[in-house]
């Protein structure tokens, strides 16, 4: 039983552990920031705090002192050459974590510690927003494949093609009223022929669609 035994074991034994424990807090203070679970960065949590209060002192003892827990002699270098001076002015807290969501195999609990002044942060990216597109409303009947020639040949150009034909032939003129007449008639003639024409090719393309 574990009554008044403190910490947590992570399945591993002693020195597993502290391997284990010195390893991240190498890694932590190498690069600022790691993502481990959340168990593990609780319990390195204090320690690399420690690390960081001896850098913020600066003197050789305390050098010899983070070299028993840190592994490499380069990042005790760094810690107390750039975090130590930047962490001068705040007496503890140095680490945050933060919450990530359960890793994916075994569900468990992910997070990220890091310093609070933490500089190579990315920046968050911003959603794009997405608009729907444009509804196109298509004609229930399909006029242009029944009858094409004659959807591109509306009644007003044939009206018109028509009436200045008839001008040219029998040379219409404002002095000339029966003239005048006569063409009209033949206008609304010709008009309605084409409107008839469009309609029975309109019946058509219904009647192929229904079937």
């Amino acid at each position: 039983m574990r009554h008044r035994l403190a910490g947590r074991h992570l399945g591993r034994d002693t020195a597993h552990r502290v391997a284990l424990y010195r390893n991240l807090i190498t890694d932590l203070l190498r690069y600022e920031r790691i993502t481990t679970t959340e168990a593990k960065a609780k319990e390195i949590r204090p320690m690399a705090e420690k690390v960081i209060t001896l850098a913020r002192r600066g003197d050789v003892h305390a050098r010899r002192q983070a070299l028993k827990v840190v592994y490499d002699p380069k990042v005790v270098k760094y810690a107390f050459d750039e975090i130590g001076p930047r962490m001068a002015n705040r007496p503890g807290g140095y680490l945050r974590i933060t919450g990530l969501e359960p890793r994916k195999g075994d569900g468990a609990k992910m997070a990220v510690i890091e310093l609070v002044d933490y500089r190579n942060a990315p920046a968050t990216p911003r959603p794009e927003r997405v608009t729907a597109a444009p509804s196109v409303v298509r004609p229930s009947v399909p006029v242009a494949s029944a009858a094409p020639e004659l959807v591109a040949e509306t009644p007003e150009s044939v009206v018109e093609e028509r009436s200045a034909d008839l001008t040219a032939e029998d040379s219409v003129t404002e002095d000339s009223p029966e003239v005048a007449t006569e063409a009209e008639a033949a206008v609304e003639e010709a008009s309605a022929e084409v409107v008839d024409t469009v309609q029975a090719a309109v019946d058509e393309g219904e009647a192929a669609a229904k079937e």
